[in-house]
């Protein structure tokens, strides 16, 4: 399992940072992207799912990778 952050649909509303810190960030124009030293395994963080559901345009999906 993988995490992908579609920028191209991310409109910054911040849900998936504010959910889940240690995984999530937004750049300096707003959009949201994983951070380079969060977790090893980011997809296992137990609030990545939950970060997943909260975004409102589904730009943050679990992927089968």
């Amino acid at each position: 399992m993988g995490i992908r952050v579609d920028r191209e649909r991310c409109v910054g509303a911040g849900m998936c940072a504010l959910t889940a810190p240690d995984v999530f960030t937004q750049d300096d124009d707003g959009f949201s992207e994983m951070l380079p030293d969060g977790p090893a395994v980011p997809e296992t963080h137990p609030l990545v799912r939950e970060a997943a559901r909260a975004c409102p345009v589904g730009a943050v999906a679990l992927t089968d990778d």
